[in-house]
């Protein structure tokens, strides 16, 4: 068995090499203190807003959707017109 003490042991002295992540993960944070309130100080959102955001998103998929049958077509004419020569 000098092969499986000699394993625990060396697990033993690596866990004790290795740094405490977890301590210089709580000082990067400033530490878990429950008192602590988070400091957010977001605009309100009135419905005007929302309107301009749920328009600007369709835009945007409406635009994705038409770049994306253009590239289909590119590529799909192509190959049909391949197959019907051949």
């Amino acid at each position: 068995m000098p092969l499986a003490e000699s394993m625990i042991s060396s697990l033993k002295s690596n866990k004790s090499v290795m740094l405490d992540k977890s301590k210089r993960f709580r000082k990067t944070l400033g530490g878990y203190n429950k008192n602590r309130k988070g400091n957010f100080d977001f605009p309100e959102a009135t419905p005007e807003i929302l309107l301009e955001i749920r328009n600007k998103l369709k835009r945007e998929q409406q635009i994705l959707w038409l770049k994306i049958s253009i590239v289909s077509i590119i590529i799909i004419t192509p190959l049909v017109w391949m197959l019907l020569a051949s």
